[in-house]
């Protein structure tokens, strides 16, 4: 018989949590390990066993996170036979919520809160995932002929920038809060829906000219 594990992933998934709590109330600055090993009643030799360093748990239990809740999120989603709307989903159903239900995990994945974060191969090959399955959601509009001049890769690119700015604008509060209360959902779908038929309309070849 192997030697059973010392921490599962119950232990893992606690860490985490505690390393999301930290950077939410403390900034980057506050994530240490026996800060996290208080935070989730264990020992430093538990955050070792599971993350390795700091900077693991960083990358582990912070980034990684991000990118593995975006993945799961969208991937549950039900795909109807209207790409537009089920891009739109994404944006509101799969992005929006990383940015509301998890700042901390937003900040560091996708403003590069810590510099000189390295990315190791599970962060790599996460944020890959949810890469690929954005450039699929967005090849549907290909196949419905709502791209036009434009490339997946190139409209994958682009509406990436306009969830990641409405994320900014949100995070920051001073844009979004202009709108009478409420009507943030509606400014997301209307700039995803904005970005989308510029890829289908005239926009699409202004693009080629400017």
């Amino acid at each position: 018989m192997g030697r059973p594990k010392e921490h599962d992933d119950d232990t893992r998934a606690a860490l985490r949590a505690a390393a999301e709590r930290l950077v939410e109330s403390g900034g980057p600055a506050a994530l240490t390990v026996r800060g996290v090993a208080r935070e989730a009643g264990t020992t430093t030799r538990a955050v070792y066993s599971v993350f390795g360093s700091r900077d693991g748990l960083l990358v582990d239990a912070v980034a990684q996170g991000a990118f593995e809740f975006l993945f799961e999120r969208i991937g549950a989603l039900e795909e109807t036979d209207d790409p537009v709307a089920d891009l739109i989903d994404l944006g509101l159903k799969g992005f929006r919520p990383l940015v509301l239900e998890h700042p901390a995990l937003y900040r560091i994945a996708f403003q590069r809160a810590i510099p000189g974060m390295q990315a190791g191969p599970e962060l790599t090959a996460a944020r890959t995932r949810a890469w690929n399955q954005l450039s699929a959601k967005v090849g549907r509009l290909e196949a419905a002929s709502l791209l036009r001049e434009t490339s997946v890769a190139e409209a994958a690119v682009e509406f990436n920038a306009m969830l990641e700015g409405l994320a900014n604008a949100e995070l920051r509060g001073a844009v979004l809060r202009n709108l009478p209360e409420g009507d943030e959902e509606r400014a997301w779908r209307d700039g995803l829906a904005t970005v989308i038929r510029g890829f289908a309309g005239p926009l699409g070849s202004l693009r080629r000219t400017t």
